[in-house]
């Protein structure tokens, strides 16, 4: 049986029940076991493809249950017993149509949190409705900034919403409540929804409109492209490097190393002349391969960085020296983060596990939160 033994992180001894989705919870589940919690993946007969190259689920043990039998139901209720938190993804009231909501949660574990992740939230106009990351931050106002040169929106992968919004938001809420459950002795629900937490992550777009320095026009700004020296331009070889010089000290770095000369290059925050710089800046690009400016640029104060390919990231000299990516399970794949000096992440298993019986789950616990509580 694959253990929870080999977990050396942080929250070594949390336990966590996951009901298998897809996009925020298990990418939260990941980092939650990457951290040293014992994450207990629920999935319906045949769901779980212990596909070892599915890096999103490693770490997990897996136990098959029909939900649609009471005998599985009441499978589960144990496992929530035993746990410190629960984790679950689906449309709001199905969890209680199930007779696994938090009534029933929290009747069986009182010190239980009850994490629910949804893109729309537990309740309002959408609450009810189907959803991806692209819809969930349309709403935020967070998609209509970003936006191609010609002005159409470009989906951010699903970073944005999913990831950061979502999954992020989860693991900080999930975390917060069981430290404030250590000391009132009681779990609480927390409703991580997309649209909140990526509504937060805007906040202080909202304050920089607020104060008069942000336009409503999509690629305008000092961070949506608008600005000549926070943007990507394209070289000689058809490859792009990123500029992000907006200190004073840092554009004129840019400056000197670039061979910026050009009197016009003293207005760096004159906004009307931003699209006119950008068109200096784009020729000028032109001139080098990607290769040959980040051999001039990148390791300077000029705060630039080559662009380069999604998989070609684990060979750039700064990620593989900080062994930001790991060779694990036949696959290349992101390490655990973030680092901890005592207790380090680290992968516990890969996602190529059979499932397991709930007996054996329960077995290996041995106590409850609550029996503890007591004890």
């Amino acid at each position: 049986m694959v253990s929870k033994d080999k977990a050396t992180g942080p929250l070594r001894g949390v336990r966590i029940i996951e009901f298998a989705g897809i996009g925020p919870g298990p990418y939260a589940s990941m980092m939650l076991s990457d951290m040293g919690a014992d994450v207990v993946t629920i999935a319906r007969p045949g769901q779980w493809k212990n596909d070892a190259r599915n890096f999103v689920n490693r770490g997990r043990r897996p136990v098959e249950l029909d939900l649609k039998k009471k005998d599985d139901i009441a499978k589960a209720l144990e496992l929530i017993g035993a746990a410190d938190a629960l984790i679950e993804g689906f449309r709001p009231q199905v969890m209680e149509r199930l007779g696994l909501g938090p009534d029933e949660a929290l009747k069986r574990n009182p010190r239980l949190v009850y994490a629910r992740m949804t893109g729309w939230g537990q309740e309002g106009p959408l609450a009810m409705a189907a959803g991806h990351d692209i819809n969930y931050i349309a709403i935020t106002g967070a998609l209509d900034s970003f936006r191609s040169h010609d002005g159409e929106p470009v989906a951010p992968l699903n970073l944005v919403g999913d990831y950061g919004g979502g999954a992020l938001f989860l693991v900080v809420g999930l975390l917060a409540a069981i430290i404030e459950a250590r000391s009132s002795g009681k779990g609480q629900v927390v409703d991580a929804a997309m649209c909140d937490g990526v509504s937060n992550m805007l906040t202080m777009f909202h304050a920089l409109k607020a104060m008069g320095r942000w336009t409503d026009e999509a690629g305008t700004n000092l961070l949506d492209g608008g600005a000549h020296f926070y943007r990507t331009y394209k070289c000689g070889c058809g490859n792009y490097m990123s500029i992000g010089a907006i200190e004073p000290q840092f554009y004129a770095e840019l400056r000197k190393l670039a061979g910026l000369a050009d009197d016009a290059f003293d207005a760096q925050n004159d906004r009307a002349k931003w699209p006119e710089l950008q068109r200096k800046l784009e020729a000028i690009f032109l001139t080098k391969t990607r290769d040959e400016w980040s051999k001039l640029l990148e390791g300077s104060d000029a705060c630039a960085a080559a662009i380069v390919g999604l998989f070609d990231a684990p060979k750039h000299p700064h990620l593989a020296a900080r062994k930001t990516f790991v060779e694990h399970a036949g696959g290349v794949q992101p390490a655990p983060a973030p680092r901890f000096s005592r207790t380090p992440s680290a992968i516990q298993h890969s996602a190529g596990v059979d499932a397991l019986q709930v007996s054996d789950i329960l077995a290996d616990w041995g106590d409850s939160p609550a029996r503890r509580a007591r004890a």
